[in-house]
């Protein structure tokens, strides 16, 4: 199965206009997303640490470990992600081991990605 597919028939699109925060670092996080439309920029601070394109996932820590948002995410083009909550995380995870090995990826990505970051970051 394409990893789209499993967000093709997906009920509940949050739009985003360029410039727009989808969330903001502090903020209580309980959904990922996944972008389906458009490019978006992580940042922690004001450095910007990955650019999002269509695809990638964004905000899975709030569904593993619920504590306020580690980044923000801000549109950089008009964006559309599909909101996954915690049912249907489960749902995912329990149909398509896929998903789930997808998601633990990309929490291994960005904990690298991060950790070789460190001493910039401590400058913001």
């Amino acid at each position: 199965m394409v990893f789209f597919e499993l967000f093709s028939n997906a009920p509940d699109i949050i739009k985003v206009n360029a410039g727009a925060a989808l969330f903001r670092e502090g903020e209580d996080g309980t959904t990922l997303y996944v972008l389906t439309i458009g490019t978006a920029e992580v940042m922690i601070g004001n450095r910007v640490v990955e650019t999002l394109q269509p695809g990638n996932i964004i905000g899975e820590m709030a569904l593993v470990d619920p504590a306020p948002r580690a980044a923000s995410v801000i549109a950089v083009t008009d964006c559309e992600f599909v909101e996954v909550d915690d049912k249907r995380f489960n749902y995912l995870v329990q149909q398509t081991p896929f998903f789930a090995l997808k998601v633990m990826r990309v929490l291994s990505e960005r904990l690298r990605t991060t950790s070789a970051m460190l001493p910039i970051l401590e400058d913001v």
